[in-house]
């Protein structure tokens, strides 16, 4: 007799017990719906995503810490990490660039702004003061001074991964000087301290629902599906080119290591989903660090590069930037020229590199590279508010695929990537030592009612007429694995010997 099948009901109910990714999806859903239906409700549940961004950053600073240490202090290679972190520079630079170029390709041929005729008297710049807190971007001393930390508490404190990587490579430096038997406890403790962390994630993303939850009912109360209309040609280009960006990521990839994008975007299909919820991609690095180790890329490649690209290479950010600079120009009425292009790009290579954590940095860029070209009003900055928050979907997932990327042709390149295991990671089969990342993660952690389904499906299977024969076994080793059979009788054989 065919084996039973549980309920769709039943299955239903399991995946959602089990799957981030259904239970992500569910809450998107239901945030959309609230936002639509009740916006002035929906405007009260910022907290929720907020409360969520914030339990997260709290680990983030340690996290990088403890994986940088042990990746440094278990190459053994202090040159090798000094070459890691040239060559991912080389590859931010390059990446950041082309997205530069591309936003400025698709501005001229689509042209968004055109047509529009703003005037920008009638605009009001008050909101997009509000929107930067009244900051600037720092220049380029001020951003390499602010990387270097004045106090070791100090840098957890303000949550500054570049000056927490700095104190990550000093300590993992001075481990490997002193070696292990000086300080034999330190390297020890520091890898109980990131287990000790990643517990601490599997925890918090129990909570990911309920933050894109809010945080979407927020943004369609706000904003509403209006917005869409209003400035569609303009949303439709960023997001093609986000979309011509990622297929030549996918081209780079596969040309560099052999891997496929696609896979991989399955692969971490619900940490996507959770950034695509909250607006975040800090919200996701813990478990995209985690997963980028379990796919066989090492641990100093994936603690130096990945956050180190959440400050050099935003290459969603970049591509937004570029687009939108054309698109204010457009709508106002001003041509630039050639030579005033290519100033925009000059300018976006340097503005883009310190966006990384300062509110409303995106409309402190366009204003610096308004300013820098003369002929774009300032003000004008405010024509993309309406706009602004719609983008970020198409940011988050340019700016950590850009990074993911990154990490992994870095790693290629520096002889740091087991090709193997990546394939077979991407490719869903599981590796030794993964089902402990998964619980380490908070996935797959086993639900009693899991239990209960299982239990119930084994007892139909075992008074099933003829279960025993089919499946090969003999009724005494009812309810152990086909794997533990021989195992058994190995130790069986094996135990006189032992005595």
């Amino acid at each position: 007799m065919p084996q039973s099948v549980p309920s769709l009901p039943r299955r239903v109910a399991r995946m959602l017990r089990t799957s981030l990714f259904a239970q992500v999806a569910c809450a998107l859903v239901l945030g959309i719906l609230v936002g639509k239906l009740w916006p002035d409700v929906a405007t009260d549940l910022q907290p929720l995503g907020d409360g969520f961004t914030r339990l997260i950053k709290t680990i983030i600073s340690p996290l990088v810490f403890c994986v940088v240490v042990v990746g440094i202090a278990k190459a053994g290679d202090l040159k090798a990490f000094g070459r890691i972190g040239l060559k991912a520079l080389i590859w931010f630079e390059v990446a950041s660039t082309l997205a530069l170029l591309i936003g400025l390709l698709a501005a001229n041929i689509v042209q968004p702004g055109s047509g529009m005729n703003v005037d920008p008297a009638t605009l009001d710049t008050s909101a997009v003061d509000a929107k930067t807190g009244g900051g600037s971007l720092p220049s380029t001393t001020e951003f390499v001074v602010n990387a270097l930390p004045t106090s070791f508490i100090g840098a957890f404190a303000e949550n500054s991964l570049l000056q927490v990587l700095i104190l990550a490579c000093l300590v993992g430096a001075a481990l490997l000087h002193l070696g292990h038997t000086k300080v034999p406890q330190v390297l020890p403790a520091i890898e109980q301290a990131q287990e000790i962390i990643f517990a601490i994630v599997g925890f918090v993303m129990r909570l990911a629902p309920i933050a894109v939850f809010g945080a979407m009912a927020v943004l369609i109360g706000q904003y509403g599906l209006g917005v869409i209309e209003t400035y569609a040609k303009l949303i439709i280009l960023c997001y093609a080119a986000a979309a011509l960006f990622i297929a030549l990521l996918a081209v780079a990839l596969k040309a560099v290591t052999g891997l496929s994008l696609w896979k991989f975007l399955r692969y971490i299909r619900e940490e996507m989903l959770l950034a695509l919820g909250t607006a975040s991609t800090e919200s996701v690095m813990p478990r995209v660090m985690q997963k980028l180790r379990k796919a066989g890329a090492r641990d100093d490649a994936v603690g130096l590069v990945l956050p180190t690209g959440y400050s050099f290479n935003l290459d969603g950010a970049s591509l937004y930037l570029s687009i939108g600079t054309l698109f204010i120009s457009q709508a106002v009425g001003v041509d630039l020229s050639l030579g005033q292009q290519i100033t925009v790009v000059l300018v976006l290579m340097l503005t883009s590199k310190g966006m990384a954590g300062i509110p409303g940095s995106a409309f402190l860029a366009l204003s610096a590279t308004a300013s820098s070209l003369g002929a774009i009003p300032a003000g004008a900055v405010a024509l993309l508010l309406g706009v602004d928050r719609i983008m970020d979907s198409m940011r988050v997932v340019t700016n950590l695929l850009g990074n993911c990327v990154a990490v992994f042709a870095v790693s290629r390149w520096e002889g740091a990537l087991d090709i193997e295991r990546a394939k077979k990671v991407l490719n869903g089969e599981h590796t030794s030592g993964q089902e402990e990342d998964e619980v380490s993660l908070g996935l797959g952690v086993p639900d009693a009612s899991d239990a209960s389904d299982a239990s119930d499906e084994a007892k139909e299977a075992a008074v099933r007429p003829g279960a025993h024969a089919a499946a090969g076994t003999a009724p005494s080793s009812q309810g152990l694995p086909d794997s533990a059979v021989p195992a058994q009788s190995a130790a069986k054989e094996s135990a006189p010997e032992a005595h």
